[in-house]
């Protein structure tokens, strides 16, 4: 076979070098000998470590306000309060710079940090139509060869509290959405059963994944995501199924946690957390550690939620380890895999990975190995997407369709 670019001197995790072969976008072979197989271009790693591209598992292209003017963030009244925010954000979305230039700056400082794969969700409910939806799908088209995009249809405003949404949830994923979404059934639409009907629905209708923003705290969260797993067992969506943010299980006793991880664990419902400052979040090898698949997002970045963000998957790792105490080598390598390999699981990407037959979609770091990246993240990087650089030192080199 002759290999379009061999990649030499490749420093894996574990200390061990390699040479990559590259043939039509995907790893074609990897090999550690000293006479590499010829190919019709040649690149020397030069002992970098390289990972596996970055999954962004859980963003918003359509809210965020990076490269656009400063907002300073405005507090809720009262403490967390989800129909504010939403409030806030409206008023701020009106003064925006155009939606596909605010997703653009955002798309390209993501990749430029090394993430190859994400997961957007973006608004779909009574108060936007399938406008959002409509602007980001063309970005996504422009940014295709550079990242690959994942679209949850997300009803920001409710489903049952806001008139229109089913029928309009059921379009987006008609007109090019990957996921459906929801939004606090108990808290926000005050119906869990039938806030689930609407999601479950479109999702066995069109045979899509479903990811499910869940803020509620305490017992209440723990309950839903009780109902959103028996409801993904009976119908057979097992791994098909995502929990986003679930602060609930970061505030409920060890024992009652026990139980709802084991019940997540058998409905196959993936965990996703970002580990936000000021407040409880999923306990990360508690859950890992009963089966169940969590992985990471940066979330909001510089938007009506917080001002904070900066689109680096690996030093979300770090944050990740930071506030649950992760010091060992083991545990960082845990962080680091919530932002790379369970991301990849948790979106069904089956052809990720450093191994033979994977999109050649990976990172190069200055760094000795992966737990020394997680705590302190080397700032110079290439990024490289199906064998092809589309980054370096945090700047886009690929070119948009």
């Amino acid at each position: 076979m002759a290999f379009d670019t061999m990649f030499l001197n490749a420093h894996f995790d574990g200390g061990s070098r390699h040479h990559i072969a590259v043939k039509d976008g995907r790893i074609a072979a990897i090999t550690t000998t000293d006479e590499p197989p010829a190919a019709t271009e040649t690149v020397d790693l030069n002992n970098a470590l390289v990972v596996p591209g970055f999954v962004e598992g859980h963003i918003h292209l359509d809210t965020s306000f990076y490269g656009d003017a400063w907002r300073p963030h405005k507090p809720c009244t009262h403490g967390f309060d989800v129909r504010e925010r939403v409030a806030f954000q409206a008023q701020n979305m009106a003064e925006a710079a155009p939606m596909d230039v605010r997703a653009r700056n955002q798309l390209d400082l993501c990749i430029g940090h090394g993430s190859t794969q994400m997961r957007s969700h973006v608004m779909v409910d009574g108060s936007v139509g399938l406008k959002s939806l409509e602007t980001i799908l063309r970005v996504r088209e422009e940014y295709r060869g550079l990242i690959d995009i994942q679209l949850v249809a997300f009803p920001q405003s409710g489903i049952l509290a806001s008139p229109g949404t089913p029928q309009l949830l059921d379009d987006a994923i008609r007109f090019g959405a990957n996921v459906v979404g929801g939004l606090d059934p108990a808290s926000f639409d005050r119906d869990v059963e039938k806030h689930l009907d609407v999601v479950f629905g479109v999702a066995g209708k069109h045979g899509v994944d479903v990811d499910i923003h869940l803020h509620d705290s305490g017992t209440l969260g723990a309950f839903e995501i009780e109902q959103i797993a028996a409801r993904t067992r009976a119908l057979g969506m097992e791994g098909h199924v995502a929990i986003s943010h679930a602060y609930g299980l970061g505030d409920i006793t060890p024992d009652h946690l026990k139980g709802v991880a084991d019940t997540l664990a058998r409905s196959g419902v993936a965990i996703m957390t970002n580990a936000p400052g000021a407040r409880p979040f999923p306990p990360i090898l508690a859950l890992r550690n009963a089966g169940v698949t969590v992985f990471s997002g940066n979330d909001n970045i510089r938007d009506s939620w917080w001002p904070y963000g900066d689109g680096d998957m690996l030093r979300r790792a770090t944050t990740i380890g930071y506030r649950s105490g992760f010091n060992v080598d083991e545990e960082l390598r845990v962080a680091f895999d919530l932002v790379t390999q369970a991301g990849a699981k948790a979106l069904r990407l089956e052809d990720y990975g450093l191994r033979v037959g994977a999109k050649a979609d990976f990172v190069t770091l200055n760094a000795e190995h992966v737990p020394e990246a997680v705590v302190g993240p080397p700032q110079a990087r290439s990024v490289y997407k199906e064998g092809k650089l589309v980054a370096s030192n945090g700047k886009i080199v690929g070119r948009r369709r």
